[in-house]
């Protein structure tokens, strides 16, 4: 039981600490470092494996609080099912939603921001990135409450 217990606590910290990297760290350093355009493009490559990412991580952490026992309704379980679905959001509804619209966009750096497309894009950035920024908040408290 230690063994999955460790497995539990290893994929609360790789799925929060991968949220961080990739939020905190990678994406701002991009942004910084290349065009719009060119930082966009290569941030939309990594969102898929990205997501994917967390969903892997969130169902090792369901399997294994399922084989330690205790009650589903716990609040660690709670957080869990709720990062994970906001995960599966972003990766099956937002993400693909977002390359759509984003391929319609010639340039985001000489599209106005007015623009349909522009404005349906941000709207989406915005959505994502709240449920992103909640998937780490739940990190935190996962991490606490460990």
């Amino acid at each position: 039981m230690q063994v999955v217990a460790a497995i539990y606590r290893l994929a609360i910290a790789l799925w929060l600490g991968g949220a961080a990297l990739f939020t905190f760290v990678l994406t701002p350093i991009l942004f910084r470092s290349e065009s719009r355009d060119v930082a966009g493009r290569i941030v939309g490559l990594f969102f898929p494996g990205y997501f994917r990412w967390g969903i892997a991580c969130g169902v090792i952490a369901i399997v294994c609080r399922l084989v330690m026992g205790g009650k589903w309704t716990a609040p660690a379980a709670v957080i869990i099912a709720l990062m994970l679905t906001l995960s599966s959001f972003q990766a099956f509804y937002i993400e693909p939603k977002a390359a759509e619209i984003k391929k319609q966009i010639v340039s985001f750096e000489t599209t106005p921001k007015d623009d349909p497309m522009r404005r349906q894009f941000s709207k989406l950035h915005g959505v994502s990135a709240v449920c992103n920024l909640s998937v780490i908040a739940g990190g935190v408290v996962l991490v606490i409450l460990l």
